[in-house]
Parts: structure tokens; C-alpha cells; sequence
């Protein structure tokens, strides 16, 4: 019988050779762990296509969670679901005591594009990483666990997650995320989500344009105004969006209009500020027309990335061991925004890229969509799983390293004199 469809054997016989080590030092853990994912390729290949296959949508991944499960389940991790209280939301754990450490899968896909931002290889890695990493917690001591985050894509999932509780007893929380580049930290912005409506007053676009009030007028108007701001708020400010209504026909004023925006910061205070300012158009936009303005915030607001790179200089270590030259930062990488951002305010997190295509192919297109069910695409997944799961070594077998990210941590989010 093949290693890989006979797991349980293969991890009585790394345990015992780790046991017979006389020094248990890292770099034999770090050995076992790249052995240990090296078994489990063909069973996470076949994961991995089958979540690219079956793309479901935020809040929608029944077939994710179950596959997901089923998976760590045999590799005897305990099983909780509806954590947080959402319902593609699971906690997968193994071992006992602390620290604790997470590694984080997200499994939505996109609308119409399916897994175009490659979450089925981010969720792969994950479960990768913590099964090879269960080597580690069996000899050191101390609790690895996947925490299942759904809608990553829009809604924010993780965002309810941080508001229950359910990441405040981990000591790291690590995730990778497939690109065009390797990269061990990310440039994300906070962001809110802004839904807009015009309401004004349908009549004949010939005969009585007079006695209409035009709600694409108002919602057109407040867009030229956004163009007009966008001169003039901070670089590494953004705010775009789309109108999703417009009227019924050419011959009739539009009695109704819509649109989503966006609105992305550096920072929490200056997104508040610009939350005003863009307000501000629609209302401004609302009394030129006379059209009622009807808006709403989206509650989930995006925390910016706070990059911990006591724990970014582990995982550059083990990406190089891998034959994966990482850039600690990039300077020229493009902003973006993602609720890890808001885990990473309350717990040290990792949140690295690994290559998986050319330079000049975008995440959120097909061709990245081609690409994350690629043999690219699942050579990246699984050696994010094991610089992963040595990172979690490195945490677990050094308390030295441990005492670094927290007290990086500590600094990162102490509040301002």
C-alpha cells in the first residue's frame, strides 16, 4: 500500500525515528516535516482540484468544509464546527496546552470566475501545514489547529471570527496565498465596503422630462465628484466602485439608481476621514438633483496588515531551505486588502505569497484561475505547507523565537503616547 493512502503507519514511523534522535533538534523536526507532506502529496493534489472543480461562494462552502474535514479528521485532528457561529466555519485541532498555534484556510471562490484568487491552493497549504506540523506539537508540546475562515472575497468572514473570539488563544496564525512572486509579508489596506441608491421620480424622458427627478443624474454626478477627490487624498489611498443600476429605459427618467464603492486606507483613522469625504459627494450629488439618498456602510471594515517580521524571518529561512528565494518585502507590490489584516491586530500573523505564475498575471482572471489547478499551483501550495509547518516548528522547539514574535507583537500594537 502506497505511504500516502496509509498515513497513519507513515506518522508512527516518523514519531519513532524523531524519538530515537538523541538531540531532537530542528533541523531533524524540519526533515520530518518536508517527509511527512512529501507522503501526503497525492492526497492534497486531489483536494486541491477537487475545491478548484467545485467553486462555491462566501458563506456557501458546504462542500469545502466537509472535504476539508473528512481530510484532517483521518489524520486524527478534532473537529468543531460552526465556530464563531458561521456555518462554513470549522476549527480543526491536534495536541494540547500551550502555544498554540493557527494556521488559517480560506475555500470561497469568486463569482463567474470560480477559484481565480486560488483559495483551494490556500486552503490545501493550510491543511498541509498542520498535519505535517502535528510532528512538532507530539514532541514539544503544545496545540496546532486550522481554523477555517470562510468569505474571505467581499464579505470578510474572518472579521466576525475576530469579534467572537475565536483567534484570541493562538500565539501565531499563518497563512499563504498564491501569486506571481514570493514574498513574506503583505501590503494590505483597511477597507469598507459603501452601497449607494438614488431614489427621484420616473416620467417621460421626451414629453415631461420635467416633471422627473433623474436618479442615474444624481448617482453620475456623485461619481464625477469621486473622480474630483481621487486628485487629491493620500497615495496609498483608493477608492473605486461600480453603478449596478442606471434605470429601466432610454425614454424614461430614471426614477431609481446604485452603485457599490469601495474605500481603502493605510490606516483605520484616515479611512474614517475618507468615509466623510466620500459621504459627502453622494449627499452634495442628492441636493443638485433632488434625488433621495439612501446609503449604508458595510459593518465589516477591513483592518490594515500588520506585518510581524520576527515571524516573516522564519518563514523567508524555510522558503530558502526549499529552494524558494523570498523577499522579506516588496516595495513595489501592489495594495490590496484582506481580513487577515484584522486577525493580524490582535494576534502575531504571517501572511506570505508564494509564485505560481508569471509576473504579469493578475489575480481575479482566468488565467490565474488556470493557473491555481496547475502543477505551478500545487508545487507552491505544498512548499507554503511545509514552510509553514517549519515555521510552526521553529515556535514550538525554540522558545527563543516565541519570546520574538510576541514581543514584536507588543510593540507593533502598543498604543501611541
Amino acid at each position: 500500500m502506497p505511504l500516502q493512502q496509509n498515513g497513519k503507519w507513515y506518522l508512527r514511523r516518523v514519531w519513532d525515528i524523531i524519538r530515537s534522535m538523541s538531540d531532537n533538534n530542528l533541523a531533524n523536526i524540519k526533515s520530518a516535516v518536508i517527509k511527512m507532506i512529501d507522503t501526503e502529496k497525492g492526497s492534497l493534489e486531489e483536494l486541491s482540484l477537487k475545491l478548484h472543480a467545485n467553486p462555491e461562494l462566501g458563506y456557501q462552502e458546504y462542500k469545502a468544509v466537509e472535504w476539508l474535514c473528512e481530510y484532517l479528521s483521518r489524520h486524527n485532528f478534532s473537529i468543531e464546527r460552526n465556530t464563531g457561529g458561521l456555518k462554513t466555519a470549522f476549527k480543526a485541532t491536534f495536541g494540547q496546552g500551550k502555544p498554540v498555534i493557527g494556521f488559517l484556510a480560506e475555500y470561497d471562490a469568486l463569482p463567474q470566475l470560480g477559484h481565480a484568487c486560488g483559495h483551494n491552493l490556500i486552503a490545501t497549504a493550510a491543511a498541509g501545514a498542520a498535519v505535517a506540523a502535528r510532528l512538532a506539537a507530539k514532541l514539544y508540546g503544545g496545540t496546532v489547529c486550522l481554523i477555517g475562515t470562510p468569505a474571505e472575497e467581499l464579505s470578510g468572514g474572518k472579521i466576525q471570527m475576530v469579534e467572537k473570539g475565536v483567534f484570541k488563544e493562538l500565539e501565531a496564525a499563518l497563512i499563504a496565498h498564491p501569486g506571481n512572486d514570493d514574498i513574506a509579508t503583505t501590503q494590505a489596506l483597511a477597507c469598507v465596503t459603501l452601497n449607494v441608491e438614488y431614489f427621484g421620480k420616473e416620467s417621460h424622458a421626451a414629453a415631461h422630462p420635467d416633471k422627473g427627478i433623474n436618479a442615474l443624474d444624481a448617482i453620475v454626478l456623485a461619481y464625477t465628484s469621486l473622480n474630483s477627490l481621487r486628485q487629491h487624498i493620500e497615495p496609498g489611498a483608493r477608492i473605486h466602485g461600480i453603478i449596478t443600476d442606471g434605470g429601466k429605459a432610454a425614454n424614461i427618467v430614471p426614477g431609481h439608481s446604485a452603485g457599490t464603492f469601495l474605500i481603502r486606507s493605510q490606516t483605520l483613522p484616515y479611512l474614517r476621514e475618507l468615509m466623510d469625504r466620500v459621504l459627502d459627494c453622494f449627499k452634495s450629488a442628492a441636493q443638485a438633483t433632488g434625488a433621495r439618498l439612501e446609503y449604508r456602510f458595510d459593518k465589516s471594515i477591513y483592518a490594515p496588515m500588520n506585518n510581524n517580521m520576527a515571524l516573516a524571518n522564519l518563514y523567508v529561512t524555510n522558503m530558502d531551505m526549499l529552494g524558494r528565494k523570498t523577499l522579506l518585502e516588496d516595495p513595489e507590490m501592489n495594495f490590496g486588502s484582506t481580513d487577515m489584516g484584522n486577525v493580524s491586530q490582535i494576534v502575531p500573523s504571517l501572511h506570505g505569497y508564494y509564485s505560481i505564475t508569471r509576473k504579469e498575471v493578475s489575480g481575479h482572471t482566468e488565467e490565474f484561475a488556470s493557473a491555481a489547478c496547475s502543477s505551478n499551483g500545487i508545487k507552491g501550495a505544498l512548499d507554503a505547507a511545509k514552510a509553514m509547518a517549519m515555521t510552526a516548528a521553529d515556535l514550538l522547539g525554540n522558545p527563543a523565537n516565541l519570546d520574538k514574535v510576541r514581543t514584536e507583537f507588543q510593540k507593533s500594537t502598543r498604543p501611541s503616547a
